[in-house]
């Protein structure tokens, strides 16, 4: 086993560790979706018009992918925690490869998110929702979500690290739950004002949302939207691509030069 593999690993078992003994983080982020799912699903659900669509068909796809956005959240909290205790330098102190804690932190969070996916999967099925699409088409949309969580953790653990303070990294990260609301996880964007549309379609989120209803078969795929969104499997992986080649490298560096 190559180097970065073996303390990755290693990093990834410590952060599921802390995340053991930490329920109270890992409830919050579990039971909040389908809290949301059953308050926008049935309040809200009878104030959106949506012709010919039953709207909690529309919203699980994106309660699936504002969850994923949250590893921004998930990613900054906890790498500004180790930061600003100190563990970061520790770990520097360690014959450990420079790519192995970020590494760690990133697929602990992808791991635990997989988990964590299935009871808001169910309980999405037991309100109405269904998957219309193939077997297979389901499974792309379960591993677009996956790797848009992935490529979002790491952006968090940028920010995180670039916060070096605890309490300013909670606060910074407070402020992404704005992301989903300026795209097209909740409501769809063609009511929206010509300039707010548009940013809500560049948004990524707009595009894995509207990748995963195409692939699950709840809606089909807008006319006349921007790029990403009119072709939203092919947008959403340019969006993580992007932000992988972005935001890994420099989390990696930031980690290694403090």
């Amino acid at each position: 086993m190559s180097t970065l593999a073996y303390d990755g690993t290693a990093m990834m078992g410590r952060q599921l560790r802390r995340m053991r003994n930490n329920p109270g983080l890992v409830v919050l982020t579990q039971t909040a979706p389908i809290t949301m799912l059953l308050f926008f699903g049935y309040v809200f659900g009878s104030a959106v018009a949506m012709p010919g669509q039953e709207y909690r068909s529309f919203l699980v796809p994106g309660l699936l992918v504002a969850t994923a956005a949250g590893g921004i959240t998930t990613g900054m909290i906890q790498s500004a925690q180790d930061t600003h205790r100190g563990v970061m330098d520790r770990f520097r102190t360690m014959p450990t490869s420079r790519a192995a804690v970020p590494l760690g932190q990133a697929a602990a969070d992808l791991l635990v998110t997989a988990v964590g996916t299935v009871p808001l999967l169910l309980v999405g099925l037991a309100v109405g929702w269904r998957i219309n699409g193939s077997a297979l088409d389901a499974a792309g949309a379960i591993a677009l979500l996956l790797l848009f969580r992935f490529a979002a953790t790491w952006v968090g653990i940028l920010l995180g690290m670039l916060s070096r303070n605890e309490e300013a990294g909670g606060q910074l990260a407070s402020m992404t739950y704005v992301l989903p609301l300026m795209s097209n996880a909740y409501i769809p964007t063609d009511g929206m004002p010509g300039w707010l549309r548009a940013l809500a379609e560049w948004n990524p989120i707009s595009a894995v949302t509207t990748a995963l209803r195409d692939l699950f078969g709840n809606a089909p795929v807008p006319v006349g939207a921007a790029w990403p969104v009119a072709h939203p499997v092919a947008g959403s992986l340019a969006w993580c691509a992007v932000l992988l080649a972005l935001f890994a490298p420099l989390a990696v560096r930031r980690y290694a030069h403090g």
